[in-house]
């Protein structure tokens, strides 16, 4: 189940929804991409573990644009390079889909007339190819794109911009997102949380608040 999480402080019952995008609305896997072009599972494994890694993609998520880092992670594995070249070209076979259940209770909850909002990690030059690809994004007020800030979850600034652009008082943004300690620090600055695990146990905690209709 996902677990609740609110600030003490926190009193006002929210009435937005702000929501992370990768392994929330989106998945995101790198494995989805380099299995298309690595066979043997074991070498898969060693690739996506020690080159092509969720680590050395967070650089993007920061403002780093894909021409230093591939260049620099070529040097680290000549070896590798043929394969780390597809990285950029075919990122959008990193993405496998909606996460089951997600994108229709987005589309309720706007229906609904409940304002929805996006604070994501996401790189900019990814997320302009990604966007289009997502229909669903149209129905949102404003998301906030890690990579084009330059600001990263769970830094504090991040979601202290949130709060700004998004006109919300605390308590007022129902902040969900997959990973615990970004989270909490949405808690610490305002955002009511909800540790995200499946559709079904959002739906639960969106009735319970009141921002779907019974």
């Amino acid at each position: 189940m996902g677990t609740p999480i609110r600030a003490a402080s926190v009193v006002p019952a929210p009435r937005a929804v702000v929501f992370d995008i990768g392994n929330v609305l989106y998945g995101w896997d790198i494995r989805a991409l380099y299995a298309k072009l690595i066979p043997d599972p074991a070498r898969l494994e060693w690739f996506c573990s020690h080159v092509v890694t969720a680590e050395w993609h967070f650089q993007h998520d920061r403002g780093r644009p894909s021409s230093e880092t591939v260049a620099e992670l070529s040097t680290q594995y000549p070896a590798e390079a043929g394969l780390i070249a597809h990285y950029v070209p075919r990122w959008l076979e990193t993405i496998t889909g909606p996460v089951p259940g997600m994108i229709e209770l987005a589309h309720e909850l706007a229906d609904a007339g409940v304002p929805l909002y996006g604070i994501t990690n996401f790189a900019d030059e990814f997320w302009h190819r990604f966007r289009p690809t997502a229909p669903v994004f149209d129905r949102f007020e404003d998301i906030i794109v890690s990579g084009a800030e330059k600001l990263f979850k769970p830094e504090p600034e991040i979601y202290r911009l949130a709060r700004r652009r998004f006109s919300l008082a605390a308590g007022e943004g129902l902040f969900v997102d997959d990973r615990l300690e970004n989270v909490r620090a949405g808690v610490a600055q305002g955002f009511p949380g909800h540790h995200f695990t499946n559709a079904a146990s959002l739906r639960t905690r969106l009735l319970a608040e009141g921002l779907l209709p019974r």
